[in-house]
């Protein structure tokens, strides 16, 4: 009996094994750029914005990373082009804003990192974390206000909650909303935000603070230009380790007088800026892996060129086809896992945990492989 199994197994793996080899030659061909076609899951649109966003990034954005990156730079000119494109706020409907689905969003996010993170970082924020905020929570007198220039990169933003002593718990911010003390109609904002990415040349400061009469975290639209001398400061952080090609700095507020319309009206509490992180976390899933394609070209060209053991190109050698194919495997399945949320997101079926996995695991894969 048990021979006879073992001939049964043997017999059912001959077949798998024919099976595979007469798919071995078919006529469709491997594509490692893509190896899943996750393209054919996009559309016509989609794909035409990706190429877009391609083509600016590799011929505008790329020749400027280097220096960028050496110097601490950021040129504020790249949301104006990027603006000019139609790729800020790119979901949003209205106001000068493209319209685009939440896959397309993340396909331009892809390209933008496949040149850098820093660039990406940038741009998020003013996506993602200012435009975003205000589409969702602010008046539509703040929308109209606001929303086509930060579209057009008239504008640059920036979005405060961090702060020196509560990085990660911003449930215990000590940033002060309370009303001013001379100016009727208006409050007054003290206190601080760090780590801010866009907030040294920032126009407009999206800034979380806790309303002293209900101590309810609000959310504040502030204006630099109508900011008094004296009243607001934002000092740039240098010597960065990382995304040094974008601009972070702090925002250091002692009584800025805000106008009460300034203030989002319908949301308080967490909730508030927790969303509007969500949406950049997605745009950070597909981010990660525009970098690490990037870096699987870049293993790939050197491994076919460089060459050693009697002259044979590394790529010939299992270790590197190893860490090739499991950078390429990480790739394609983070693609499908944001092309898949993003269709929910865009259904209003996303959960914020599948956010939270999906970013969580492809910024885990992206930078495994990227140090391998």
């Amino acid at each position: 009996m048990l021979k006879s199994a073992v001939r049964k197994q043997l017999a059912s793996s001959a077949r798998c094994f024919a099976v595979t080899k007469r798919y071995a030659h078919a006529q469709v061909p491997f594509k490692w750029e893509d190896p899943l076609d996750s393209a054919s899951l996009f559309t016509e649109d989609e794909l035409a914005i990706q190429e877009t966003a391609k083509a600016y990034c590799q011929e505008r954005m790329l020749p400027r990373v280097l220096e960028a990156y050496r110097d601490e730079h950021y040129d504020r000119a790249i949301l104006t082009e990027m603006g000019e494109l139609g790729l800020l706020g790119a979901t949003i409907k209205g106001y000068g804003c493209a319209g685009v689905s939440s896959v397309a969003s993340g396909l331009v996010t892809r390209e933008v990192e496949r040149v850098d993170s820093g660039y990406r970082s940038g741009m998020s924020v003013q996506s993602s974390l200012v435009m975003g905020g205000i589409d969702e929570f602010g008046t539509t007198e703040q929308k109209e206000k606001f929303l086509p220039d930060l579209a057009k990169g008239r504008i640059i933003g920036c979005f405060g909650l961090t702060e020196p002593n509560h990085g990660s718990d911003p449930g215990s911010m000590e940033c002060l909303a309370k009303p001013h003390f001379s100016k009727k109609g208006y409050f007054s904002l003290t206190g601080s935000k760090t780590w801010i990415t866009n907030s040294p040349i920032a126009d407009l400061m999206l800034v979380w603070a806790k309303l002293q009469h209900t101590d309810k975290i609000r959310g504040f639209l502030v204006e630099r230009e109508q900011c008094p001398p004296g009243t607001l400061e934002t000092p740039a952080l240098r010597n960065k380790n990382g995304l040094r090609a974008s601009v972070t700095g702090m925002i250091q507020m002692d009584e800025v007088p805000v106008p009460q319309e300034n203030m989002f009206p319908g949301v308080e509490g967490l909730k508030g800026p927790f969303s509007c992180l969500n949406s950049a976390r997605y745009g950070i899933a597909w981010g990660v892996m525009g970098a690490l394609e990037d870096c699987i070209q870049r293993a790939r060209t050197y491994a076919l060129e460089r060459r050693q053991f009697r002259n044979n190109p590394i790529a010939k050698y299992q270790l590197v086809q190893k860490k090739l194919s499991d950078a390429l495997t990480d790739a394609s399945y983070g693609i499908l896992a944001a092309t898949q949320v993003g269709r929910l997101k865009d259904q209003g079926k996303t959960a914020p945990e599948m956010i939270s996995m999906i970013k969580r695991q492809n910024c885990d894969r992206a930078l495994a492989n990227a140090r391998t």
